[in-house]
């Protein structure tokens, strides 16, 4: 039985952060999540991606983010229960939690949070008849490594945000980017659009619009791609390609989350109000993208506020008799459970005689 003072389900960025939240308040934390790593989203899917809406980061990529976050946490010792799922939970008689992994792995807490992002996801797949044939073998559906593509012929399919990045940056590596979207429009970023257009004129990527692929070839791996343009049903491009690549999105599932009743609204976990972001069960708290209330912004640096707001209530909860009064870190400095401490140097004042 792992035991510790907040469990949070989800190591996504809002999951790391409430670590370094508890930890200022002397709290011990231990993170489950389903994938093999930490960092969520940012890690598995796009940890190339640049973000650019971090306080104080002009621009980071998704994994440097992480990286980060990582070295902030490390003086507060978390543990990590990575590639178990959180599948069960267990109210005690004192109003704390146990929760169990897919694996049998059980986890005892006073407060547990819910930092899961878009909960469990899967990747929305082209309706090509074949394509389960060539999964792992020329086709994916999330870009992890992107020198895995460097000199190869590659095809995106997609219209949005993700299409239109890995596009741009794939191009500086690839020796052949293709992106094909079923309509003229974009649905992504103005600036990711424009530079789109730039590289298709520049020769760098090959723009084909108003059109999809609807069938792969090959023997054993992709070799391939069938693009029917969608004007003319019967006009056929069949595009020697290494890898086919398609972004259409992810399709979000609580999973077991969704059976523990809580509250439920459009796929997400309600939470009463923003003064802690609880849920309808005492002593469960749903921070990020997991979570809905009115005025609602997915957006990381929302989650890290949250992830703020949600400690202060969580100390209040297991430490009903004791008050405690914020210190700034510029004040405090931070005292690390491995015996490091921060602090900012002191000037020294001295007196004229």
């Amino acid at each position: 039985m792992i035991k510790t003072d907040i469990l949070i389900i989800g190591a996504g960025p809002t999951g790391l952060f409430a670590v370094f939240e508890a930890g200022l308040l002397k709290l011990k934390c231990h993170l489950i999540d389903a994938l093999a790593q930490p960092g969520g989203q940012c890690s598995e899917i796009y940890p190339k991606k640049p973000i650019y809406d971090i306080p104080g980061f002009p621009e980071i990529l998704a994994g440097d983010l992480v990286d980060n976050l990582m070295e902030q946490i490390k003086p507060f010792e978390p543990g990590f229960t990575l590639g178990e799922r959180a599948e069960t939970i267990e109210k005690q008689e004192d109003g704390s939690f146990i929760v169990t992994t897919s694996k049998g792995t059980k986890h005892h807490a006073p407060v547990v949070v819910i930092a899961g992002g878009l909960g469990s996801f899967e990747p929305r797949k082209p309706p090509i008849t074949n394509i389960q044939q060539y999964e792992d073998k020329g086709v994916a559906y999330i870009i992890r490594d992107p020198e895995i593509y460097r000199d190869k012929k590659v095809v995106i399919a997609g219209g949005g945000d993700s299409a239109l990045d890995w596009s741009i940056y794939l191009a500086e590596i690839a020796s052949e980017v293709s992106l094909v979207h079923r309509r003229k429009d974009f649905r992504g970023a103005l600036d990711s659009v424009e530079k789109v257009e730039k590289l298709s004129k520049e020769g760098k990527v090959k723009l084909i619009t108003e059109a999809e692929v609807t069938d792969l070839k090959g023997d054993e791996t992709l070799e391939s791609v069938v693009i029917t343009r969608r004007s003319e049903a019967s006009e056929k491009e069949i595009k020697e390609t290494d890898y086919f690549i398609p972004l259409f999105g992810l399709s979000p599932k609580l999973g077991p989350i969704a059976d523990w009743g809580l509250e439920i609204e459009k796929n997400a976990i309600k939470v009463d109000n923003t003064y802690d972001y609880q849920t309808n069960i005492p002593g469960i708290y749903a921070i990020g993208d997991v979570n809905t209330y009115p005025g609602k912004l997915k957006l990381i640096l929302c989650g890290f506020h949250e992830a703020a707001i949600m400690c202060q209530s969580a100390y209040q909860r297991i430490f009903p008799e004791k008050k405690y009064v914020m210190k700034y870190t510029t004040v405090s400095g931070i005292n690390g459970f491995d015996g490091s401490k921060k602090e900012a140097k002191r000037e020294v004042v001295k007196s004229i005689n």
